[in-house]
């Protein structure tokens, strides 16, 4: 059975089982487990939910773009060697 005809059932059963006749110590027993079983099918949806979820990476991370080349000189340093070069 898929989970979602397991919640339908589980829902009809919650909804017909205090007009079943259970005395009230069997009925509190069989909600508590009833509630189990919701909770537990609940936990499985969420895990099924977040496989299929892609999170998206981010990056805080800055840099110039004369830091990608180390075998360039600065901008200034190439200013300063022009000047020099023109004298």
């Amino acid at each position: 059975m898929s989970k979602i005809k397991i919640t339908f059932a589980l829902g009809v059963w919650v909804a017909i089982l205090p007009y079943l006749g259970f005395p009230y110590s069997l009925k509190n027993i069989l909600f508590s487990i009833t509630g189990l079983g919701i909770i537990y099918l609940g936990y499985l949806s969420y895990n099924d939910s977040k496989t299929g979820e892609i999170k998206e990476e981010t990056f805080d991370n800055f840099s110039e773009n004369s830091g990608f080349n180390e075998n360039k000189t600065d901008t200034q340093e190439q200013i300063d060697l022009n000047k020099e070069e023109i004298k």
